[in-house]
Parts: C-alpha cells; sequence; structure tokens
C-alpha cells in the first residue's frame, strides 16, 4: 500500500474546500448551528460548558454524506456521467449517492448488506437507484469492483479520495463560520471521511480547536489504525451504528485524519442509546445512533476533560425507521441514571 504524501493532503487547503462549496452551491442545505441549554443537559455536563450543536441530520437525504457524494459526482466528466455510478454502503452513503445522482441526471446502482436497514434500502429505491443485497459489507465491497467491471460505473466511495473528503470539508468550514472559536469538536468516526474532512478544515481555520474523533467499541478501525500509524481491518463489526461501522481504513482519509485528528475516543453501543435518549428528550430530535455519538462522548468519556469548555458535537444523521427508533430510545432511558448520577 502507497504511502500518502504531505502534498497529496495539501490538497485540502482552504482555497479548495471554499470552491467546493461554491460548486455545491444551493444543491446542499446550509445546516443550524444550535447553542444547547437544557437543565438536563447541564445536569450532565456541567452549567458552565458550552455546548453547541451541528445540525447536519437536516441536510438533504438526512445526513452528510450528501456532501460528499455530490462533490465527487459533480467531478466526473460527461462520459462518466453517462455510464453511471455506484456506491457500497450500508445505507446513508447509498440513499446520497441515490439522491445526487438523480439530482444531476445520472443512474446509481448502489450495493448495500442484507442486515440494512429496509428503511435505508426504500429511501435508495425510492431516489430511483438500482439495489443489489449481499450478505456481508465485505461481499459489498466485492461486489461493487464487479459492477465497475462490467458496467463501466464510477465508484464513489464512501470515505475516500479528495473529492469526497472535500465534501465534509465544507461542513467544518460552515461549522466554524457560524460557531466562531470553539475549545473542541467531536464527531462521528465510521470510515473516517467525515471526521478527516472536517477537521481539515477546522485546523486550518482555527489551529487550537481540539478535534476529537467518535468511534463506536465494536467499529474501532480507525482507533486501531491510529494505534498502528497504517489502515487497518476488522473480521466483523459489533455496533448498533451501523452507518459507523466501516470495515476497514483507507490510505487518503486515514492520512487526513492522522494529520488533523487530535484523537480518536471510544465509546460503547449503550452510551450511544443514552445520547439518543437525551437528545429526544431535551432537543425533540430524532437521530439515529452515529448521530448521538458526539453527545455520548461529551456525556461520557470526555465529560471531566471538557467541562466547562465551549464544545461543538457534530449531529451526523437521523435515518432510521420509527420502530428502531422508538426501541433505542425507551432503552437508552432506561439507562439515563448512569449519567445523571
Amino acid at each position: 500500500m502507497d504511502a500518502i504524501d504531505g502534498a497529496e493532503i495539501e490538497q485540502l487547503g482552504l482555497d479548495a474546500i471554499r470552491a467546493a462549496r461554491a460548486k455545491l452551491g444551493e444543491l446542499i442545505v446550509e445546516t443550524p448551528l444550535w447553542h444547547w441549554q437544557a437543565g438536563d443537559l447541564a445536569a450532565i455536563v456541567g452549567a458552565q460548558t458550552q455546548v453547541l450543536l451541528k445540525l447536519e441530520l437536516f441536510q438533504h437525504t438526512g445526513t452528510f454524506k450528501l456532501r460528499g457524494a455530490l462533490s465527487a459526482i459533480l467531478g466526473l466528466d460527461e462520459a462518466a456521467r453517462a455510464r453511471g455510478v455506484t456506491a457500497v454502503s450500508a445505507g446513508n452513503h447509498a440513499i446520497a449517492v441515490a439522491y445526487a445522482a438523480r439530482l444531476v441526471g445520472t443512474s446509481a446502482k448502489v450495493v448495500m448488506p442484507k442486515t440494512a436497514n429496509p428503511f435505508r434500502v426504500e429511501r435508495c429505491r425510492g431516489y430511483g437507484a438500482g439495489v443489489v443485497l449481499v450478505d456481508d459489507v465485505t461481499q459489498a465491497f466485492e461486489r461493487v469492483r464487479q459492477i465497475q467491471a462490467a458496467e463501466g460505473r464510477t465508484l464513489i466511495h464512501p470515505f475516500e479520495g479528495l473529492r469526497t473528503l472535500l465534501g465534509p470539508a465544507t461542513l467544518g468550514l460552515e461549522m466554524m463560520a457560524q460557531a466562531g472559536t470553539l475549545d473542541a469538536v467531536l464527531i462521528p468516526v465510521g470510515g473516517g471521511g467525515l471526521a478527516a474532512g472536517m477537521a481539515a478544515a477546522i485546523k486550518q481555520l482555527q489551529p487550537s480547536c481540539q478535534v476529537i474523533g467518535v468511534e463506536p467499541r465494536g467499529a474501532d478501525t480507525m482507533y486501531r489504525s491510529f494505534q498502528a500509524g497504517s489502515p487497518q481491518a476488522l473480521d466483523q463489526v459489533r455496533t448498533i451504528a451501523d452507518s459507523l461501522g466501516a470495515p476497514h481504513a483507507a490510505p487518503f482519509s486515514f492520512a487526513v485524519a492522522r494529520r488533523y485528528v487530535d484523537e480518536i475516543v471510544l465509546i460503547n453501543d449503550d452510551e450511544m442509546r443514552r445520547g439518543m435518549a437525551l437528545l429526544f428528550r431535551s432537543m425533540k430530535l430524532a437521530v439515529e445512533p452515529a448521530g448521538a455519538a458526539a453527545t455520548a462522548a461529551l456525556c461520557g468519556p470526555l465529560r471531566a476533560r471538557l467541562a466547562g469548555r465551549r464544545v461543538g458535537l457534530v449531529v451526523c444523521g437521523a435515518n432510521l425507521d420509527a420502530a428502531t427508533f422508538c426501541r433505542e430510545v425507551m432503552a437508552g432511558e432506561a439507562l439515563m441514571a448512569d449519567w445523571l448520577a
């Protein structure tokens, strides 16, 4: 595996990020930043801790993924667009690619594991994408390579490549313009594209801001990669946050994350359940487990360290069916006493 050099990482400079945002234009939403002020939150993190929520769940398709998918598809020439695109995803990226392909007038064929939430599968089909279901995520990557070879479609990677990372980098640019000075930003980590892209923008704008990636213990690919100093893979993913369940890290997103992300902290599924419950109880936000990951980290392992600080949390997505959401939130409510003790 070839190493990524500094010149490649520097392609994610502020001028490039600003140009990417201009190209996306009105195809994406400038999502709001909300100062979260509530008694139940203060009881957990302390009244002096300022918490700012970047509400990217209000993006078209319900997650940040549209930024990267559109950035990548808009970079294709006419011939590539005519052949169409393909993607592999447990849901959110597939939904974003399906929507983006329809938006720019091309076709999409997405590969998803059979364990993907049926709600997400139907959203892909609703946007006009062909959906291929396989047994697991590992098989999904193999199948998408076959589609590329047989049909000439361009792979829109869920978390790797310059154009893909420029998408979430625009989210970092946007958040810092809205928030002003921050002591720390907490960003969910799956494959690492969101954290790497956002961190590239944040650190160039405000080097003193600490950027912390948040990863589930059952899908700790980036944590292991940071420890090893090179991209690592998992034999199996075990977490309720399927949209954070990348089976491996990739060279470019890993290299960018190593440059700009200060550290990765781990959370467990019960902490995400509590985060979902708190966001719903306090903010009436119905988020998926990944969307509660940053909240889970602030209220859990980072509570003492970030007490009294001005902290940004990325609420990255909300694509979840009602039955699953209710089950996880009820479980989180039953566990809430652990945070309030």
